[in-house]
């Protein structure tokens, strides 16, 4: 079957893209404005290139079509930490999807603790195993019509827990991220060693 995507509408054309690019990483974002920390999770994310170091993730409206908190706090103040999500966090990253006014931070509306690690940025999840400071580089206008807005972040530190290093020269990093398939959430799981190109 062939989806003409003139005919369907965004919310079919999102679960079917949702359905299908998988699985998709999750970009547990904090930002900060007026002393309160936002915390929310995104799954249209991905790296753009290493060289420079960017990622991109789209980033929707409110219910009302204001802006998303985070969208607003990226670009009023330029910076935010992507946390990347594991499986001892799963729970609260769930709930920290819920919307809630600005001036309400979900650390303390879900408990989440956070620390701060890289100076001048957001804090982190305090037991994450991995996070990026970035800064903001660009969004891009899609359409008119368009329901969200890739946010393109220029990547300036990574942040790797102890645990999850298992070899720091070449570096090499082993955790169990959590991804977003569908509605749902899945681990990686059983890797599978890639062949040898003859």
């Amino acid at each position: 079957m062939i989806y003409d995507l003139n005919d369907l509408d965004s919310t079919n054309i999102y679960h079917i893209m949702a359905q299908t690019v998988i699985p998709r990483p999750i970009a547990w974002i904090v930002t900060q404005n007026e002393g309160v920390v936002n915390i929310a999770p995104f799954s249209f994310f991905t790296p753009l290139s290493a060289d420079p170091a960017t990622v991109v993730v789209s980033i929707g409206n409110k219910s009302d079509g204001s802006p998303k908190d985070t969208m607003y706090n990226i670009v009023k103040n330029k910076k935010c930490v992507i946390c990347m999500v594991d499986e001892k966090n799963l729970e609260k990253m769930h709930f920290s999807s819920k919307e809630l006014p600005l001036d309400i931070s979900e650390a303390g509306e879900f408990d989440i603790k956070t620390k701060d690690l890289f100076e001048g940025y957001p804090p982190i999840i305090e037991n994450c195993s991995v996070a990026y400071a970035c800064t903001f580089n660009q969004t891009i206008n899609l359409a008119q019509k368009s329901r969200t807005v890739p946010v393109i972040l220029d990547v300036k530190n990574i942040y790797v827990s102890s645990q999850a290093i298992k070899d720091e020269k070449r570096p090499l990093i082993d955790f169990n991220p959590v991804a977003r398939v569908a509605r749902n959430y899945a681990f990686l799981g059983e890797k599978i060693k890639a062949p040898i190109i003859p």
